[in-house]
């Protein structure tokens, strides 16, 4: 489909494990992934399915002409979808195990999803309301923690949402994504971006839109897709199927319960301000039937297969580029490199241990909810309006220096990071005078 960002739209990275450039021979790619078949191919980059010659696992390989995106913003959304996924670890959305890199080509190491797009199910013939009703639970369980930890998909849609060997989806392709950072200081975000027949009314109007909302938008366009067959918003004229949306204009096939075509009115509400939300979603009497509890947070679950991982606890090169403003690493020893108020990071001669030990030490006293750690080196603090996560994760840099990265993870919690990171925290780490903090 025709995307109105379309040149943002090559750039799907995979979690962060990069290793500098090495010789490859025709079969095996880095020693390690033996290259199968094409699975597809865009204008950047070509995906390939691929196996671990050391364990059998199929994975697939995102391959990237570095030529093709270096000098274009393409590079800024590898970065940042980097440092986005390097975060994400849920069961419905698609596992990145590692980025690879050579001197002219970039290969992006995933989870091999064998079922395929929803799309070309959705295809053959709409589905039932209750198989319908299945996969929406799993996309909002999947969009709902993407919005607790700041991060807004921003083109969702059945061709991005792959099925397991299980049946169960998995969401992909967070190469639109936003973050908490990119949100002006009215509080909205400005990129138009999107594919046409799922974007939100409130992106056509230029005026700034709310991430999460319109990502809600699009979740119901997906679910009309899924129970009717057909598009709400459909026009052969590109401008008159934006005028369907902008004014809402869509019905309901005869076939749709009340319940659901109630529901899909929430969604497709086209004020922002008045259209459901995730936290409302979860309560609705059609979303509610057979449905298991929506858990947002699945860290614990990921913790030790994160810990497994090869070097899972160390910093590498896309860990420093994702870390650096541009391709300048003096970002990682300037605090100007993370101005917007919702985090932080410096580098420290302490020993994470040490570092943790002071956090712990630090919040005895104060209010939250409660204080978990995330793996051997993270931990994780939420305020007790539930609308503040502040994460703090110390990585291994060198042998003597670590960086010590400080995150607030919900929107509008400025004010609360200041008060807890840099007026408590952030204090008795670098008070110790045999740790010395290099930029902090």
């Amino acid at each position: 489909m025709q995307e109105i960002e379309h040149a943002t739209t090559a750039s799907r990275p995979a979690t962060v494990a990069a290793t500098s450039a090495t010789k490859m021979d025709n079969k095996a790619l880095f020693g390690k992934y033996e290259l199968g078949r094409l699975l597809g191919c865009g204008a950047f980059a070509k995906v390939y399915h691929a196996r671990n010659i050391d364990t059998g696992q199929s994975v697939a390989v995102k391959v990237i002409s570095k030529n093709k995106i270096v000098g274009t913003n393409l590079m800024s959304n590898v970065k940042r979808e980097i440092a986005i996924m390097r975060r994400l670890r849920h069961p419905h959305i698609v596992k990145l195990f590692e980025v690879l890199a050579t001197k002219t080509k970039i290969y992006f190491v995933m989870e091999f999803v064998k079922g395929g797009e929803l799309f070309t199910k959705v295809a053959k013939g709409r589905f039932s309301e209750d198989l319908s009703r299945k996969y929406f639970h799993q996309l909002i369980s999947a969009v709902g923690y993407c919005h607790s930890r700041g991060v807004f998909h921003r083109d969702l849609k059945p061709e991005n949402l792959l099925l397991d060997e299980n049946g169960d989806l998995k969401v992909s392709d967070f190469g639109l994504s936003a973050v908490n950072d990119q949100i002006r200081l009215d509080g909205l975000l400005h990129t138009l971006c999107g594919t046409p027949a799922y974007v939100a009314p409130e992106i056509l109007a230029k005026k700034g839109y709310d991430g999460a909302k319109v990502d809600v938008w699009s979740c119901g366009v997906i679910l009309f897709v899924l129970t009717a067959g057909y598009l709400p918003f459909n026009d052969p004229n590109l401008m008159m199927m934006y005028k369907k949306i902008y004014k809402g204009e869509f019905r309901c096939p005869k076939w749709m319960s009340s319940d659901l075509r109630r529901f899909l009115s929430r969604l497709l509400d086209t004020n922002p301000e008045t259209r459901i939300t995730v936290d409302e979603i979860v309560q609705h009497p059609w979303f509610k039937k057979d449905c298991k509890e929506i858990n947002f947070y699945y860290e614990e679950e990921f913790d030790k297969v994160e810990k497994e991982e090869k070097n899972g606890l160390a910093l590498n090169a896309f860990d420093l580029i994702s870390f650096s403003s541009g391709l300048n690493l003096s970002g990682l020893f300037d605090d100007s490199a993370n101005s917007s108020g919702h985090g932080e990071r410096f580098v420290s001669a302490e020993s994470p241990e040490r570092i943790i030990q002071k956090v712990e030490e630090v919040v005895k006293g104060e209010r939250v909810v409660r204080l978990r750690k995330k793996k051997e080196w993270g931990i994780e603090l939420e305020g007790l309006n539930g609308n503040f996560v502040l994460g703090l994760e110390v990585y291994r840099l060198t042998d003597s220096l670590v960086v010590v990265e400080a995150s607030s993870r919900k929107c509008g919690s400025a004010g609360l990071f200041n008060d807890v990171w840099k007026n408590k925290i952030k204090p008795a780490l670098i008070s110790s005078p045999e740790a010395p903090v290099l930029g902090g």
